[in-house]
């Protein structure tokens, strides 16, 4: 029996390093694993990358929201865990 690991990830105008960061994170040997999204008030095309992303991958959730800062983009993710 293998444990669920979930993996928040804020995302902020990232667009440059997301496809890089998520690819990497899905080529894990591991399977067993969610990866959370949280945009948080990107204004760069991060939350269309973050949506294409969950479109092509079930493990992967989304969450949009405006600007928090990145403790408020982790806690967002805990609260969908």
């Amino acid at each position: 029996m293998s444990t669920l690991i979930s993996i928040i990830v804020p995302v902020y105008n990232v667009k440059a390093y997301l496809n890089q960061c998520v690819n990497s994170l899905l080529k894990q040997t591991y399977q067993e694993f969610e990866v959370i999204l949280v945009d948080d008030g990107s204004t760069d095309n991060s939350p269309m990358i973050c949506d294409e992303f969950a479109q092509q991958d079930d493990r992967i959730r989304v969450v949009h929201q405006k600007n928090g800062g990145v403790s408020s983009a982790r806690n967002a993710g805990i609260d969908l865990m």
